[in-house]
């Protein structure tokens, strides 16, 4: 997928890049794989605002996604590639022989009429699926599993990907995008290649509008607030918000690490903070 950029022929078309859609499928997805989709603004059964900045945005359908891929040694064909407005990937429309058919994310360089399957073990190709004990160290994939049967979790936004760099013991390592590496169950699945649309992050929506149409409202800084509203609030002429940026609420933010003790944090091999220390 490429870029598009627009000629400035209005102030909302100044500057705007977007990703090229010429390629997706134009119509509408499979009404059976989708289901209705209730917007909540951010707000909880009380009607309180509980998450900030959410509100808006056009009406979506959610498309039922196959994260788990357990449909073993049966050949799918690739229908079409789609937009789905729940995720930055594109998705693929695959048909079985038996006529079924499903949505998985679809990996960059798959393409309509390609094959895909899932098995134990089976070719190292874009969209082909397996259990992460039978890949050749050094695969590229996505889509991953942390416990057997669940689904996919990891690597699943636009571009990204994480790397099989070794196995030990009934698990392998995995580097993620994060620079992160973790031991995960050789019985996982994983799906081969990298996620689609990497272009994704290289937009430039150009005008406030358009992430207004994403469902995404504006977030006013604490340092433009007035003390009784935010602790950055307040000072004379223009401030920093003080040497510790905390959160309306008092929390620290900005890096401040948060994780409570999780019970997979004992397959952590290397932390994503471990480059960042000194």
């Amino acid at each position: 997928m490429a870029l598009k950029h627009y000629n400035p022929t209005s102030p909302a078309q100044r500057g705007l890049i977007l990703v090229d859609k010429s390629s997706l499928h134009k119509g509408k997805p499979v009404k059976a794989l989708t289901e209705g989709k209730h917007r909540t603004g951010g707000r909880n059964n009380k009607g309180h605002v509980t998450s900030r900045g959410i509100g808006g945005g056009h009406k979506q359908r959610y498309r039922i996604i196959d994260f788990k891929r357990r449909t073993w040694d049966v050949e799918a064909t690739v229908e079409r590639l789609e937009y789905d407005p729940n995720r930055t990937a594109f998705i693929a429309l695959i048909s079985y022989p038996d006529g079924t058919q499903s949505y998985i994310l679809a990996p960059q360089r798959l393409a309509v009429g390609d094959k895909v399957i899932a098995a134990k073990k089976t070719d190292v190709k874009p969209g082909n699926a397996m259990e992460l004990g039978q890949m050749p160290v050094g695969t590229i994939i996505h889509n991953v599993e942390m416990k057997p049967g669940k689904g996919g979790q990891l690597a699943r936004s636009a571009g990204t990907y994480a790397q099989l760099v070794g196995r030990d013991r009934g698990m392998v390592m995995v580097r993620l995008n994060s620079g992160e590496q973790r031991y995960i169950r050789s019985d996982c699945m994983g799906t081969v290649g990298a996620v689609s649309n990497p272009d994704n992050a290289n937009q430039n929506l150009a005008k406030a509008g358009r992430n207004r149409w994403l469902g995404k409202r504006p977030l006013t800084r604490g340092v433009a607030k007035n003390p009784v509203d935010h602790p950055h609030g307040g000072g004379e002429g223009r401030t920093s918000g003080g040497r510790h940026p905390v959160t309306p609420w008092g929390k620290p933010t900005k890096g401040a690490r948060t994780r409570s003790n999780k019970s997979t944090d004992k397959f952590i091999i290397r932390s994503r903070h471990a480059k960042k220390k000194r």
